[in-house]
Formats: C-alpha cells, structure tokens, sequence
C-alpha cells in the first residue's frame, strides 16, 4: 500500500512538472536560445521517465540535478516572450477561427493592401534602394512556366497567411483563359476606382485629389480611353467617415458604389481597383521607362483561403481563377515590354474587390516614397499592357 501509494505520487508529481513546463515554455523564452533550453528540457524529460517508468535500464547520475535545481539554475536566464514571430503567428491563428469574421475584415480593410512594410523584399538589391539597375530577363518559355516550382519562386510571393499549388498556379490554364473584351457593343469597358482613396505620394499635395492615387487614376482613365478602350473613372472616397480616416468598411463601401455602376454600365468587363503600395521609409520602388523614372508596380491577388483552416466560405469569390490569369497575363505582357517594370504577384488570404468580376485588378503602383511624377509615369507602360491583354492578344 505504501509502496502504491509513493509510485502514484511520483506519477502525479511528474506529470504536474511537465504540465509546469509545457505553460513556461509558452510563456517564457531562453536567453541563450531556444536550442540550449530545449536540448536541457529534453535530457531531464528522458532522464526523469526512465527513473519512472523504466527504473531497470534507466543510468541515473548520482549527481543529477532535479527538476527543482534544473528551473532554479536557467530561471535567471529567462525573459518574458515579445517576440514578431510569435506574435504574428498569434495572429494568423485568430484568423482561423470562423468567429473572428470582424477581426479577418477589419485585417482586410485597413492599412496598406498587405505587401510587408520590410521594403521590397521581392527585388533584387534590397530594400532602401532605387531600382534602376539592369534587369536579367526571365524566361518565360511555356516550358519553363509549367514547372510550378519556377514559376512560384519567379512571378510569385505568397503571404505567410494562405496557400497555393500547382492546381492553380497552372500556366496552361492562366494563359488560355480569354482575357479580351468586347468591342463590337458600345459602351464604357474598363472601371477604374479607388478603394482608398486617400493614398498619397511624398510630394502631394495636402488636399489635392490630383496629386492623390486618384490623380493617377484619372491619368490611366485617360489614356485608356486614347487607346480606344472606353474607361469611366469612379472618384467616390470610400475611406473616411466623419471627416476622418477610416478603412474599417472601405470594402464594403467601395463594393457597393461599383455595383451600382455596373447595374447602370452593363457593358463593363474590367474592373481595376488601384491602389499605392506602403513600404519602408527607405525604400523608393522606381525604375526606368523609355526615359522617365517610372514607379514599379505589383498585382495582387487575393485567395479567400488561409493557410490553416483552407478556404474562407464567408469570403466568397467564384472568380480567382480568372483573377489569377488576368493578373498573371498582365505581368507577362507589362514586363515583356518593359523587363523590371512589375514587382512580382502577391497573394494573399483575402478576397478585396476581387469577387464581382472575372476580369478583376487589385493594382499596387508605387509607394508612398514616390513622387507624383513617377506614378503618373507608370500609368503609360501600364496602359500599353492592358491593351496588350484586353485588345492585342
């Protein structure tokens, strides 16, 4: 009786320790690192379910150190856990959770459109840098874009909050989808709007929707419109509530007014919803176009899928295939033309304004370290690759 009595409490004293350990582990980190701190962990665990559970072939040292001494000793060396990777995967774990559709939207809604604010981390040369450097050309054979692995790790950078495979990422079926337009019906084509419209640039001016991202696109509008594709520039602002900044239902509010727009141009087939990018102070995404400092741009599509939990049922899109086709003949076509022009395609979880068309852009020109010059320089090679992909092809 005794003797059961003294293996139980051994028993239960050993797995209150682990249990102890498990919340410390969570709660704590290492100041040496987490190898030494696990590698200590590991040998007590083993050393200790030996002596209990296998008592016979178990080696104890004489002068081991209990658990008690082991926390004593490494407790100093200990600090409180602040860290960005665990915080953010903290936060990508919220996402999953169905219950937090407000939280996933308001994630959706506000700030910049996703891209890391690390600077360009998809460039060659770092962040900090002007991008006005040779540019290798990337082949682009349909060979080589049917291996997934090169086309992902060269057209793509996909967000730490979804997923994608060769499923999707499919060159054959991405370049054979129709992205043309109609042009024997009358009427507008092209929707450009401006889900943020607030977005400025280092030298606007305060108050100036010109030198604002919807002075680039009443830029775009117009030369669209040039090239014989009738384009109609939606000015609505979307972003500010009570006379301040708020994205929290700029969505929302932006998916609204282009339904109505629709419901009144039925001949619409494009949707282009532009954006600027926010980086790095010391960042300047700017290359070179038939002369001009010219700000790079990058397409971004949104997968209403998260990494965790697969597909977002409550952020539907019957359209991401098309998407991803239109994104991805844009690129091809814009730096055809113009090698360096494009940033890579971001994906990430979300769904944007993605949803209510096939033929659907979530553009990111420039920054907010470009000047207004430079991004109403862009809209020129990117004007060229719309009709490239709408008309030519």
């Amino acid at each position: 009786m005794d003797g059961t009595t003294g293996t139980n409490f051994r028993y239960a004293g050993g797995i209150t320790a682990a249990v102890f350990l498990m919340l410390l582990a969570i709660c704590v980190k290492p100041a040496g690192g987490w190898a030494d701190w696990k590698y200590g962990l590991q040998t007590w665990i083993t050393g200790y379910a030996g002596q209990v559970y296998i008592p016979v072939l178990a080696w104890q040292d004489e002068d081991a150190e209990g658990i008690g001494e082991w926390v004593r000793a490494n407790a100093l060396g200990w600090f409180p856990l602040i860290s960005y990777a665990e915080g953010r995967a903290g936060r990508e774990s919220l996402l999953e959770d169905e219950q937090t559709l407000a939280v996933l939207l308001e994630a959706q809604a506000s700030g910049e459109d996703g891209a890391p604010e690390s600077g360009d981390a998809d460039e060659g040369g770092g962040s900090g840098g002007n991008q006005d450097v040779a540019v290798p050309a990337i082949d682009t054979s349909i060979e080589k874009l049917r291996d997934f692995e090169y086309l992902l790790s060269n057209f793509y950078i996909v967000d730490s909050s979804t997923t994608i495979g060769a499923d999707q990422l499919n060159a054959d079926d991405m370049l054979g989808r129709d992205m043309t337009i109609d042009l024997t019906e009358e009427g507008p084509k092209v929707l450009v709007f401006h889900t943020h419209s607030q977005e400025t640039f280092v030298d606007s001016t305060p108050g100036d929707p010109s030198t604002s991202i919807v002075g680039v696109g009443a830029y775009l509008t117009e030369l669209l419109n040039e090239k014989g594709i009738e384009t109609i520039h939606d000015t609505g602002v979307y972003d500010v509530i009570d006379g301040k900044l708020d994205r929290s239902r700029a969505y929302d509010y932006s998916e609204e007014a282009v339904r109505k727009i629709l419901e009144q141009n039925p001949t619409i087939e494009v949707l282009i919803d532009l954006h600027r990018d926010g980086v790095a102070e010391g960042t300047h995404l700017v290359t070179e176009v038939n002369g001009k400092p010219t700000a790079k741009i990058m397409f971004f599509n949104g997968l209403s899928r998260s990494r965790t939990n697969g597909e977002i049922t409550y952020l539907k899109n019957p359209y991401i295939q098309d998407n991803l086709a239109f994104s991805f003949q844009m690129h091809l076509a814009a730096e055809t033309e113009n090698p360096g022009f494009t940033r890579r395609i971001y994906l990430k979880a979300y769904r944007y304004s993605l949803h209510m068309m096939p033929k659907s852009l979530l553009i990111e020109a420039g920054a907010q370290t470009n000047t207004v010059e430079e991004m109403m320089n862009a809209m020129e090679p990117l004007s060229e690759a719309l009709y490239d992909v709408l008309i030519s092809s």
